[in-house]
């Protein structure tokens, strides 16, 4: 099997030769013999173009370096995929300033504010710019306010909503593509595709945030809030965001070269919200976002790694066909108990949290590989994946570990 016909054997159940090892890279610090040069430097920390749009680079990362990544892997028999993120239209009659605001009084920190004209009013969205170091190959806070980040959250001053009358405002900030975005996706997607073709690999595309968004525009708290004191206003509010995710979502699983729609759910699950609001909101949304890839003939995946026990059921019957992930230590499910509730009816990615490879032995390690093989393998829907990426802190010697123990129970078996 190529490794796309193994990918898509595992999303449908149809058969595979055997699980599929992938490894999605969040700054992995890559072993000497893996890397290339870019610029006549060494690309020791390595990304993927899902982030293009949600987090700045400490280095730059393009399409090209998606492709070197995914032929290193594939040189090591790993099934890697080419990552695709959908851009979001803005309204051309919107403008913004910027401006950072120095240290004053109880603050510490300066303030990078950002100041937005639209046709429904003005917003603002203002966060503290903590210039901490996170260390090599992790991601950094901008020197801006973009709309989308996620060192937003936790460092707002004032986030981009904060009461029901700004609301409409979104719209203008966050809609389906225009006509250009459509344009340079498309030829951003004919690259994609000759690649894809030469390499045998699949196409994965992010194309929806559903809930995550609420919690980027107004807050945790402020979310929360919103939903249970203003319910209409957070109705309307979600109704924004799931029209220009349907329109995301309509322009990845109409192109020829994508095989998987993803939308991303790390801030929607039942560690916030409650399961009456995610059954109000949430599923539905995933069932029509899941409708628009199925009548493209693509295949759905969430992103989901807290709550699975509790959800999934629901997953799918929203229509999920792949899940990222199953996490027998940030989740506490255990493979075999992955099994007993979902076992080939959804497609599990997981079995394997990228902690363990931080602090485990090696023996550690391969019983945690063969854990999850052994019990989610012969499903027939099982991607054993690191969950949810390899980190700068990541060893080396302990992923080529996974990936030996990998290798070896394919032989065994």
């Amino acid at each position: 099997m190529t490794s796309r016909e193994r990918l898509l054997a595992s999303w449908s159940g149809s058969g595979y030769d055997h699980p599929p090892l992938c490894a999605w890279c969040f700054g992995f610090r890559a072993p000497p013999h893996l890397r290339w040069q870019r610029d006549g430097r060494e690309v020791r920390y390595w990304y993927t173009l899902r982030l293009e749009h949600i987090h700045t680079l400490p280095q730059p990362w393009d399409l090209e370096d998606d492709f070197r990544r995914v032929r290193a892997w594939r040189s090591i028999g790993l099934d890697d995929l080419v990552d695709v993120s959908v851009p979001w239209g803005r309204d051309p009659r919107v403008s913004w300033r910027d401006a950072e605001l120095p240290p004053a009084g109880a603050e510490a920190y300066p303030v990078l504010l950002r100041e937005y004209d639209t046709p429904s009013g003005p917003l603002r969205h203002a966060v503290r710019r903590t210039g901490e170091d996170p260390g090599e190959g992790w991601v950094v806070q901008p020197p801006r306010v973009p709309l989308i980040e996620d060192f937003n959250i936790p460092r707002a001053v004032e986030h981009l909503v904060r009461e029901p009358g700004q609301v409409a405002a979104v719209a203008h900030l966050y809609r389906e593509p225009d006509p250009d975005q459509r344009r340079a996706f498309g030829e951003r997607l004919r690259s994609v595709r000759a690649f894809a073709r030469e390499q045998a690999v699949a196409v994965q595309a992010w194309s929806a945030f559903g809930m995550d968004a609420m919690v980027w525009f107004m807050g945790v708290e402020g979310a929360i809030f919103l939903a249970l004191d203003q319910p209409d206003a957070f109705t309307e509010l979600f109704r924004i965001v799931s029209r220009a995710d349907a329109g995301r979502t309509e322009l990845a699983a109409a192109d020829p070269g994508v095989d998987l729609i993803v939308e991303r759910g790390w801030y929607s699950s039942t560690d916030l919200w409650s399961p009456a609001l995610l059954d109000r909101y949430l599923f539905p949304h995933i069932a029509e976002m899941s409708a628009i890839a199925h009548r493209h003939g693509k295949k759905f995946a969430y992103v989901m790694t807290t709550g699975v026990r509790q959800l999934g059921e629901r997953l799918i019957e929203a229509g999920v066909d792949v899940l990222y992930f199953v996490d027998p230590v940030q989740d506490g499910l255990p493979a075999e108990q992955a099994r007993e509730l979902f076992g080939g009816r959804i497609t599990l990615a997981g079995g394997l949290n990228s902690t363990t490879l931080v602090g485990s032995s090696s023996a550690e390690v391969r019983e945690s590989v063969s854990q999850a093989l052994d019990a989610l393998a012969p499903t027939g829907r099982f991607i054993l994946q690191p969950v949810d990426a390899l980190h700068p802190d990541t060893p080396w010697e302990a992923f080529r570990e996974a990936i030996e123990s990998w290798r070896l129970w394919k032989q065994a078996g």
